[in-house]
């Protein structure tokens, strides 16, 4: 069994940062990456960032490129992405994403998610 604890969303003022985190539980062995989706509601989930287990080679979406950095703590199994230069676009609930086989940008093959954290940045 696989659970993703999501934490670290909020309210932030335009321009500002916060760091979001996923620690994993489970059969996090099988595991090739992890990453980050976001939804706003009525529309679908669009990926965000992913960073690879074993060498952490990183994917961005061009959106948040230059201004969100994903990394990980192996010894925790926990995943992190600093969010900076907020902008009120980035205002969506945050999904922790778990990468079985290898990256990909398409929710429908996500097989194990986090409940979710919500981003609201105001201007």
């Amino acid at each position: 069994q696989v659970q993703l604890v999501e934490s670290g969303g909020g309210l932030v003022q335009a321009g500002r940062s916060l760091r979001l985190s996923c620690a994993a539980s489970g059969r996090t062995f099988s595991f090739y990456a992890m990453g980050w989706f976001r939804q706003a509601p009525g529309n679908e989930r669009e990926f965000v960032a992913a960073i690879r287990w074993s060498y952490g080679v990183t994917d961005y979406a061009d959106s948040v490129k230059g201004r969100f950095t994903i990394s990980r703590d192996n010894a925790k199994n926990t995943v992190y992405l600093q969010m900076n230069n907020l902008k009120p676009e980035d205002t969506d609930d945050y999904y922790c994403a778990a990468h079985t086989d290898r990256v990909t940008r398409i929710a429908q093959a996500i097989a194990y998610w986090g409940q979710g954290t919500q981003v609201t940045v105001s201007t």
